[in-house]
């Protein structure tokens, strides 16, 4: 039978001697010559196998950009590896590339969550807002349907006055036209001139204005305002 294989092959006690001999010496030439002949592959194996083993799932950079962070950080750190205290370097190292993907990962997922969190808070507001224009608008309708009668003297005012409501009782189907295109509506509706139009929708805008401020201050329309502080 042959020799069964261990998984760290790649890592051999030539490895382990390396690490030893690169920090014992200042030489930065030296170091680069270590490093190159005898750790280089050893650690893009070991950071390929344990980022492959872990699947961390929070790294937004690719992998290859995971691993060269990696790398870079062993090397940066390889001087806080002490043989003398009976510790192979293999297992030491694999343990400083773990808590640093663990970290990393850790930290991305909390960024990732924050801004879900965020998402979620935008998408809950904006969904407020719009709860809250639906009911303005709704109220607005009621308003209006019991005050025009008190608030226009003249019966084609009157009869504008109604078609806007009836507009805005069907918004959702108007609300991309323009306002010119609304104007062609209310003509069409009204059969009235387009100056007669503005000046009812004119008298509306101040009430809406009124209506806008105490809705939005006490939560609700009046329903019983007076009317003669606009007109």
């Amino acid at each position: 039978m042959g020799r069964k294989k261990t998984k760290n092959y790649y890592w051999t006690e030539d490895t382990e001697k390396g690490i030893i001999r690169y920090n014992s010496t200042d030489r930065p030439e030296v170091k680069n010559k270590i490093y190159q002949d005898h750790l280089e592959y050893p650690f893009f194996k070991l950071t390929e196998n344990i980022i492959n083993t872990f699947k961390f799932s929070y790294f937004d950079d690719s992998f290859q950009d995971v691993q060269n962070e990696c790398i870079s950080f062993l090397v940066l750190n390889m001087h806080k590896y002490d043989h003398t205290k009976g510790s192979k370097a293999f297992s030491y190292f694999s343990v400083v590339i773990k808590n640093y993907l663990i970290l990393n990962n850790n930290a991305n997922y909390k960024k990732l969550k924050t801004h879900a969190s965020l998402d979620n808070a935008r998408q809950l507001h904006t969904q407020q807002v719009n709860e809250d224009a639906n009911i303005f608008i709704e109220e607005s309708i009621e308003y209006f349907e019991d005050k025009i009668p008190h608030m226009f003297n003249k019966h084609n005012d009157r009869v504008i006055a109604y078609a806007i409501v009836d507009l805005m009782k069907i918004r959702e189907n108007i609300e991309d036209f323009n306002k010119k295109a609304l104007y062609i509506l209310l003509r069409e509706m009204t059969n009235v001139e387009t100056a007669k139009i503005t000046k009812v929708l004119n008298i509306m805008r101040k009430h809406m204005k009124s209506l806008h401020n105490n809705f939005y201050t006490k939560g609700s329309i009046n329903q019983f305002s007076k009317l003669n502080k606009f007109l």
